[in-house]
């Protein structure tokens, strides 16, 4: 199975991305099932309800949210409604919407997709990920229930990734990290057979700070105060990501490669 992972989607600059490259992608790269972040799709904080249709319509499989999970209020009731919407399985007890789930990707095969956040540096404790993801994984046998298992790991600190790439590793047929908006040059196959990526990087425009317009941002690193709010850059942006072929015997990875389309980024493709 072909396997195609977008990573977070930033503002107006990343919609457009997505919704011009990503059916042409699909159709020439072959992809069975692809999941996109979207967390900073909606002016770089959450994802409203239209945005969510807009980047399903474009041909997303499924949508992963992050820690701005619920910053856009609509989101609450949308999620409950919208099954290819997923929040991370460790965000609150009582949050609403699903973190796990099991979709059915080209020929019948069964994909699930799970996302998880990291606790370190990141400015609330969620709940441990490691205990969160592997009984998410458990009913989900790779190879077995499943033929593939896909999961995005939101978080900001790169050991932290890492270690839950290899706590999955053999469970899953991709881990990859989100969140930081930066693509990490360590896409591999993991030992037991998971393909691996510290982080997808984001889908926005790069002549920025991860994805903020410069102004604000350096403002604030130079002078200590802010003036005003942080906005998405607008300039063309680059789809940053991860492509994994795996096998439906045992839906382990056998091929892994960065994606990277448009934009200022050194072109990279499968």
């Amino acid at each position: 199975m072909k396997l195609l992972f977008l990573g977070d989607v930033m503002g107006r600059a990343g919609r457009a991305a997505i919704t011009e490259r990503l059916p042409g992608l699909k159709a020439d790269w072959g992809v069975d099932f692809v999941v996109v972040n979207g967390e900073n799709a909606s002016s770089g904080a959450g994802l409203t309800p239209d945005h969510a249709k807009l980047l399903l319509d474009a041909g997303a499989d499924c949508v992963t949210l992050g820690d701005h999970a619920f910053d856009q209020k609509d989101m609450l009731r949308f999620i409950e409604t919208e099954p290819r919407v997923l929040r991370p399985i460790n965000f609150a007890k009582a949050a609403p919407g699903q973190g796990v789930r099991v979709f059915t990707a080209t020929r019948g095969r069964k994909v699930a997709v799970a996302q998880v956040l990291g606790q370190v540096f990141m400015k609330r404790p969620f709940d441990d990920p490691f205990s969160a993801i592997d009984l998410a994984l458990r009913p989900h046998t790779l190879g077995g229930a499943v033929q593939a298992v896909i999961v995005d790991v939101h978080a900001e600190a790169t050991s932290e990734k890492m270690a839950l790439g290899h706590w999955c590793d053999g469970r899953a047929s991709l881990v990859v990290g989100t969140h930081t908006h930066v693509p990490t040059g360590d896409a591999m196959i993991l030992p037991g057979g998971s393909g691996y990526m510290t982080d997808a990087g984001m889908c926005g425009d790069y002549n920025s700070v991860i994805g903020m317009d410069k102004a604000e941002p350096l403002r604030r690193f130079i002078t200590g105060m802010g003036r005003e709010r942080f906005t998405p850059a607008e300039g063309e942006a680059t789809l940053s990501g991860v492509f994994v072929e795996t096998d439906d015997r045992t839906g382990k990875a056998t091929r892994i490669a960065p994606v990277r389309v448009g934009g200022r980024l050194q072109p990279s493709a499968p």
